[in-house]
């Protein structure tokens, strides 16, 4: 079924749109068993943010945590007021970034083979994530991986369908019996923080995020969209500001930090979604769940099979390792590979500078 706005409905898109819970779901189950963040909150926040994106983009664009934000609040136990605080201090930080035309320039000097290093190594590390997960349940995983390559272009049974069926059913599982109320209409409350809680939270993992989310959210989400989509050109301008005033509103309304990402892109695309359908029918979801089964959506964040989520890294890390034959062969292999080798090794941002450093100095001696 089409919509009068462009975006599709169907079982693929769908089924489409859950491709970036690879990542949603385990640092989601974090944000709420670890650091006490409102289950319901954090899933209506996200299917409205779904829903938004869906209308204005009319493209899956992919809505996730900010990992690096994810990772040091979980591991430090942050309390809701500072996590509230970072997102708002991203949401600043982005806008900002987009409305003075700095992304703009690191989007123009940023070249083809460090933006798809960049993907590349992001791929390499899924892959890596991806075997470790798989192995905490190898039969599962591999059930996962047969039902994601045989099913992926079924119009009937989508792939992604199947899996997430699958690992709620063991979640469930696993979780039942429980002691908390798993069905009920809760209304989540306005949220708040403290502002002297802004600086301190970039200088825990704000100053951190910025590399990953330029790189990765942006650049590379900028250019697997023109790839994807050739006749659309959603510049990192745009998808910069969209992400600054997504975070700019989560923090009122006990949201945790969001992105966008090449990943997440990479996923939705490869189990059938194709324009912004999805997104709007899963954040609406999303919402219900929020609003009447939020006990419920929380035990199964908790006991997610990590097996499952491992099978969808892993094909989605496979889709963005593709992407380095979009590289001429020649010389330009050079920086994509210091680009790859340090972000696998390192992080992202060391990877970034090191591959713009070779490909200008390469560039520049060819030159003279």
């Amino acid at each position: 079924m089409n919509s009068t706005n462009g975006n599709k409905f169907s079982i693929r898109e769908l089924s489409g749109a859950m491709g970036d819970f690879g990542t949603l779901i385990p640092l989601a189950a974090g944000y709420i068993v670890v650091c006490g963040l409102d289950p319901a909150a954090l899933l209506i926040t996200v299917g409205i943010i779904s829903v938004l994106t869906g209308f204005v983009f009319k493209l899956p664009i992919p809505i996730e945590p900010m990992k690096v934000l994810a990772a040091i609040a979980i591991a430090q136990t942050w309390d809701p007021s500072l996590i509230y605080a970072s997102g708002f201090a991203m949401g600043i930080t982005w806008v900002l970034f987009s409305v003075t035309g700095v992304i703009e320039l690191i989007a123009h000097y940023t070249p083809h083979p460090v933006v798809r290093g960049i993907q590349v190594a992001l791929g390499v590390m899924l892959a890596i994530q991806a075997i470790n997960l798989i192995s905490t349940w190898w039969l599962l995983g591999a059930i996962a991986l047969l039902a994601a390559l045989l099913f992926r272009h079924n119009r009937y049974i989508p792939a992604m369908l199947m899996i997430m069926a699958l690992g709620i059913a063991i979640s469930l599982y696993r979780g039942f019996p429980s002691e908390q109320s798993l069905i009920g209409f809760s209304l989540p409350a306005l949220t708040t923080f403290d502002l002297r809680d802004l600086w301190p939270a970039m200088l825990l993992g704000g100053f951190a995020q910025i590399p990953l989310t330029a790189t990765n959210a942006v650049l590379s989400t900028s250019s697997l969209l023109k790839t994807y989509w050739p006749d659309q050109n959603v510049k990192p301008r745009t998808l910069s500001l969209s992400i600054g005033l997504i975070n700019l509103g989560l923090p009122f309304l006990g949201g945790m930090p969001i992105c966008h990402g090449a990943g997440g892109l990479a996923a939705k695309h490869y189990f059938g979604a194709r324009t912004g359908g999805g997104n709007i029918s899963i954040g609406l979801i999303e919402i219900i769940t929020g609003l009447f089964l939020a006990g419920l959506a929380a035990l199964v964040f908790a006991n997610f099979p990590e097996a499952v989520i491992g099978a969808m890294l892993l094909l989605v890390g496979i889709e963005l390792i593709k992407f380095i034959k979009t590289v001429r062969w020649g010389w330009e292999y050079i920086p994509l590979t210091v680009t790859v080798v340090l972000s696998v090794i390192f992080n992202m941002a060391y990877g970034f500078l090191a591959g713009l450093a070779v490909f200008y100095l390469i560039r520049y001696y060819y030159r003279n």
